[in-house]
């Protein structure tokens, strides 16, 4: 096992701010997270959930109406201070696609394929983080022996938490956010 980094090992008891965060080289920050500052590492997605969140984000990019942009792994910044940043596997967004990081008021969807690494941050940490700052929608996409199945959800924007919209599986078909059909059998 290799030795951690020597930024990583002096690291100030509020963990990374935001400037130091926004001048790391891409190739860390495209595999870490920042949870009220502490670095979150994240293994290296298969091929298999790299290709299901690439399908996934054509199949919204062609039904997301106009302002909506679709994207996958970029950062959303929840919070500067302490710093709080996520990395959806894919993002609805309305914003510049050039101006990183996306922030959770462009955000009407965040989706995250499900791994075994991230089962509790996908099903617990990540919707609540989400729903505190008010994104309208997201969906949890999870690997099953006979396919794929997505339990979507929508904020509850007095709560500001999310209730259930459905679970599919074969086809996901839905009005919310926008009218889409996505064969989850052909993803998986």
């Amino acid at each position: 096992m290799a030795a951690l980094p020597e930024w990583m090992l002096s690291l100030p008891e509020e963990g990374v701010t935001a400037e130091e965060y926004d001048r790391m080289p891409e190739e860390i920050c495209r595999r870490i997270e920042i949870v009220d500052g502490s670095i979150i590492v994240s293994p290296s997605a298969t091929p298999r959930h790299n290709r299901i969140a690439r399908l996934f984000a054509n199949a919204l990019e062609a039904a997301a109406p106009a302002p909506w942009q679709v994207t996958t792994d970029v950062d959303l910044r929840l919070a500067d201070v302490p710093l709080h940043n996520r990395r959806p596997d894919v993002l609805v967004f309305d914003g510049d696609p050039d101006v990183l990081p996306v922030r959770p008021h462009q955000v009407l969807l965040a989706v995250e394929i499900m791994s075994k690494g991230s089962v509790s941050a996908d099903r617990l940490d990540k919707p609540a983080e989400y729903a505190v700052v008010g994104i309208p929608h997201y969906w949890r996409v999870e690997q099953q022996n006979s396919g794929l199945i997505t339990y979507t959800h929508i904020l509850n924007a007095t709560t500001r938490s999310y209730a259930s919209s459905g679970a599919h599986t074969g086809v996901l078909k839905t009005d919310q956010p926008f009218p889409v059909a996505i064969d989850l059998d052909a993803l998986s």
